[in-house]
């Protein structure tokens, strides 16, 4: 995988976003469009930055493709790794992780869609 791709996936707040999520679970587009509150061709488009970056990988499950990072590029470059860790003290990834946690208590996911509300 060329370095550069990869960087260039890396320079966007979103993918970032994403990629915090995918680093801790599995989810398909519907799940990060509400959790990240993303249009679904948003959502997309970030998506296929970081398949093409080879940074995630995708699974398909009847009508849904299930994403999570791909372990191997971790190991690869093990700068993606720390950068990782490194969001665990950033503000907005932390509200993520926050609305992460009332989704999947609210039963959200694919087949059951919820709406979630910050408070």
């Amino acid at each position: 995988m060329d370095i550069i791709e990869i960087l260039k996936a890396l320079a966007d707040e979103t993918r970032i976003r994403m990629l915090n999520l995918l680093c801790r679970d599995t989810f398909c587009v519907c799940d990060l469009e509400e959790i990240l509150k993303l249009t679904q061709s948003n959502a997309s488009r970030h998506i296929t930055k970081l398949k093409h970056a080879k940074l995630i990988v995708g699974k398909k499950q009847a009508q849904w493709i299930y994403y999570r990072v791909d372990e191997k590029i971790l190991e690869q470059y093990a700068f993606i790794k720390e950068l990782l860790k490194e969001l665990d003290s950033d503000p907005q990834c932390q509200k993520d992780l926050i609305r992460l946690k009332k989704y999947r208590d609210l039963g959200g996911s694919c087949e059951f869609s919820v709406k979630i509300t910050d408070d």
